[in-house]
């Protein structure tokens, strides 16, 4: 489950098992949404569904735009990840780890909140950690990018559109 995306498995198309894989990919299917995913700690939406307005201050893509009540200004968005001079771009799925509230990290440049283990700020997914070859917890940079300027790559293979479900 995604904290955007009540059926994320269904939704995925299986259990991204961080183990079992082919290549980048799970080895069971082929995913229906990109496999090239990563969390940060902060939600635009309260517990209750309701989008927090001081979103539209925080992220400087939403000048301008308009969003419908349900659709996250986040869920989607793109960020390259970098790791031993090597880059990745990933597509923004899910809220952690561990808070879901941190705006002075993920749009201000503070270290992050979480107090688990070593304080992780951004957690990838498998694909994301085998083309950089991370092992384990590990110290990356990240960076926000517009869509436009994510080159091709195996990232670009599948590209998550779906928005919010919750039932």
């Amino acid at each position: 489950m995604s904290a955007w995306d009540s059926k994320w498995e269904e939704h995925f198309g299986g259990v991204d098992d961080p183990e079992e894989r082919e290549g980048l990919l799970p080895d069971a299917f082929t995913p229906d949404e990109n496999p090239f995913y990563f969390a940060l700690p902060y939600n635009d939406f309260t517990d209750e569904g309701k989008r927090k307005t001081e979103v539209f201050s925080l992220a400087g893509w939403t000048d301008g735009a308009e969003f419908s009540d349900g659709e996250s200004l986040l869920k989607n968005r793109w960020i390259r990840i970098e790791k031993n001079g090597r880059s990745a771009f990933a597509q923004w799925e899910d809220i952690g780890p561990f808070e879901e509230d941190d705006a002075d990290y993920v749009f201000g440049g503070d270290p992050p909140k979480n107090t688990e283990g070593k304080r992780a700020g951004l957690d990838v997914s498998p694909a994301v950690r085998d083309y950089l070859g991370i092992g384990g917890v590990e110290t990356v940079d990240w960076q926000f990018v517009e869509e436009e300027d994510v080159p091709d790559g195996p990232w670009k293979k599948i590209i998550t559109k779906s928005q919010v479900y919750r039932n």
